[in-house]
């Protein structure tokens, strides 16, 4: 009986030390893992962290123009904007599940970064691994695929602008490519630049306006809209990171059929640094 309190003690401190080791910020870096630590750990697919508490900022130049490297743009959510049954309802968006395997998040991303003389900050994309082909499974049973991009994406800011810091806010559009490529045949072996001109069990019915629109391939370009938000700076290692939303069109199967809104939001990461 007279160790009781001694042992509720001992137990009540193990109880804090694992709640604050569970609370703690967690960093990712993986330079410092080899292959084998990597393989099959779902790691390659997630963009570096850094420190939650971190809230410093960068001073900048007005009339420079800055580089950011490694951007890395890891997508956790993603929502299907759905027509309701019920004409007087608005259409909204529904949550949908990833197919895709861990071959989601974008990377090794370069941009410029301008500053204007009213302080407005510009982001300009440039390169790097800017796509990937992601398919999401609605509620219904619905598979939307649509190809997630920034390509081309240039970004603004408000003006008043002299360092980067946890306000800075870009909004701009960027570009959809096709899903499918030119030399794409679908089942019934019809593409834009290769394939038959209609559907093989129809060859007499194949100028018919009903088939036009299955039989005519297109690889339109298409527009997106995304936000940028930086939450987290830090001065001595010049890295940024926030969280992004983004809306795009869906596949249309080469033009077969009509773009699906896609909204996708995520976190990340990239690091500022001068231009040379």
């Amino acid at each position: 009986m007279r160790y009781r309190s001694l042992i509720v003690a001992f137990l009540a401190l193990c109880f804090g030390i694992l709640t604050a080791c569970s609370d703690a910020p967690t960093t990712l870096n993986r330079d410092q893992l080899t292959y084998d630590e990597i393989l099959n750990t779902g790691l390659a697919n997630k963009c570096p962290q850094i420190s939650e508490y971190t809230r410093s900022s960068i001073p900048i130049e007005r009339g420079e123009t800055y580089l950011i490297s490694d951007l890395c743009l890891e997508p956790q959510e993603f929502f299907v904007k759905e027509e309701p049954v019920n004409k007087r309802q608005v259409a909204e968006f529904v949550p949908g599940k990833l197919l895709t395997r861990s071959t989601t998040s974008l990377e090794q991303i370069r941009a410029e970064l301008n500053v204007g003389t009213d302080g407005t900050l510009t982001f300009k994309e440039l390169d790097g691994i800017d796509f990937q082909p992601i398919t999401v499974l609605l509620p219904g049973g619905e598979e939307v695929p649509f190809f997630y991009t920034i390509k081309s994406f240039t970004g603004q800011t408000e003006a008043g602008f002299s360092s980067i810091n946890s306000s800075v806010d870009f909004e701009g559009t960027f570009k959809v490519p096709s899903y499918r490529g030119a030399g794409f045949l679908d089942p019934k072996g019809r593409g834009v630049v290769t394939g038959y001109d209609s559907a093989v069990a129809l060859p007499a019915g194949g100028d018919d306006t009903d088939y036009n629109r299955a039989n005519v391939k297109k690889t339109d370009m298409g527009k997106g809209t995304m936000s940028l938000q930086i939450t987290k700076v830090d001065s001595t290692t010049g890295e940024i990171a926030g969280v992004f939303e983004s809306e795009q069109p869906s596949d249309t199967d080469l033009g077969a059929r009509d773009a699906r809104e896609v909204k996708v939001r995520g976190i990340f990461y990239g690091r500022v640094e001068p231009r040379v």
